[in-house]
């Protein structure tokens, strides 16, 4: 593949979960009457835009990494005893378009909106999938088990259908590895339907290295077993928007508290940090997705929409989730959060930004053999 296939998908899809990203925290602070001076995709020097009717400057910007709206009047360390000062710089009126001078409340659902439009837009992809492309809900058969495998020493049988793995049930034949390689766990739970009786087994996989159906080096965590579609028949169906909607809402879920479950996993010293990845493998993969048709590049969209609203839900400042921790103390105490105090906890922030984009920059270029 040349560079442009690579390129050309990631800056569409970053462009597409940064603009959703954006346009929530932009949508809530219009709603609640805050001044926005710009709407910007990218950061650097403005390639172009255009000004609104209200004001705000939208444009596109030469880094595209990221994006970012900017409050009128902004300023990024705000404590009680600055408030007088800042007000008096302002009219009665422009001080009413300040970010800073609106209920608790209000600031948190402005910082809380960019997060939750992407799961939205997760949700409205996948959905959207299910109703127009249909989803596969064969029921996973085990057709065999190999011979001193770990599902062959724990008890498992051919002919077992497989009901659910770490407590997620399985719908669909395509569910069983990705459950099983999500956990992060010694050991699969595993619940099969037996003369339509469920029998549960914890088994200790073997972790392989393989490669891919896009060619690249993963560690794979099996068990032993070949699934076959029960009746040999693949049920793959058109869904209505209610359970079209159910199953999004699931599978968002599960991305959610899977990735939760690796970050929980990895502060423990448990978790393959090589998995990690910034931009240039997000770049390599979507390209190689984006092979497959539109299908397979919009559902990666949502899975890279979620992490981006996961990410930054973490209390960390920087980010949404620092802001939110803030306004939290802010609660607590009735009071901001001292400037000398922010500052020391926008320093540390930043300290953990730099240290997770050099790492994941690292495993990036090892990726594709600079290291």
């Amino acid at each position: 593949m040349g560079a442009l296939e690579f390129i050309i998908p990631f800056l569409v899809l970053i462009t597409i979960v940064v603009f959703i990203h954006e346009y929530g925290h932009y949508y809530f602070a219009r709603k609640y009457g805050v001044g926005v001076t710009d709407f910007s995709i990218g950061f650097g020097k403005e390639i172009f835009g255009f000004n609104d009717k209200s004001g705000t400057r939208w444009k596109f910007c030469l880094i595209p990494l990221g994006g970012y709206v900017k409050f009128f009047g902004d300023r990024n360390v705000f404590s009680q005893e600055e408030q007088k000062e800042i007000l008096s710089k302002y009219s009665k009126e422009d001080q009413d378009k300040l970010f800073v001078t609106k209920p608790l409340y209000q600031r948190s659902l402005i910082v809380f909106a960019g997060p939750l439009a992407n799961y939205i837009l997760a949700i409205l992809i996948f959905a959207g999938i299910y109703m127009f492309a249909g989803k596969d809900l064969t029921p996973a058969k085990i057709e065999m088990v190999e011979q001193e495998s770990p599902a062959f020493a724990a008890g498992i049988q051919n002919g077992d259908l497989i009901h659910s793995i770490n407590g997620n049930k399985v719908s669909s034949i395509l569910e069983v590895s990705t459950f099983i390689n999500a956990s992060t766990s010694d050991t699969v739970n595993v619940v099969v339907l037996r003369n339509e009786q469920e029998i549960e087994f914890n088994i200790i996989p073997k972790i392989v290295q393989e490669e891919d159906n896009l060619g690249n080096t993963i560690k794979r965590k099996i068990i032993g077993i070949k699934i076959a579609p029960l009746f040999n028949e693949i049920q793959k169906e058109r869904l209505g928007p209610t359970r079209a909607i159910y199953y999004a809402v699931k599978e968002t879920w599960f991305v959610t508290t899977a990735t939760l479950d690796y970050v929980v996993s990895m502060f423990k010293g448990q978790a393959d940090t090589d998995q990690l990845g910034g931009p240039i493998r997000i770049a390599k993969i979507t390209g190689q997705v984006s092979q497959y048709g539109l299908i397979a590049f919009l559902s990666i969209t949502a899975y890279i929409s979620i992490s981006l609203g996961l990410i930054n839900l973490f209390p960390i400042p920087l980010l949404d989730g620092g802001h939110l921790m803030f306004y939290a103390f802010e609660k607590v105490l009735g009071r901001p959060l001292k400037q000398k105090t922010q500052e020391s906890f926008f320093r540390i922030g930043l300290f953990l930004l730099f240290s997770l984009m050099f790492f994941t920059t690292f495993n990036d270029l090892r990726d594709i053999g600079l290291f």
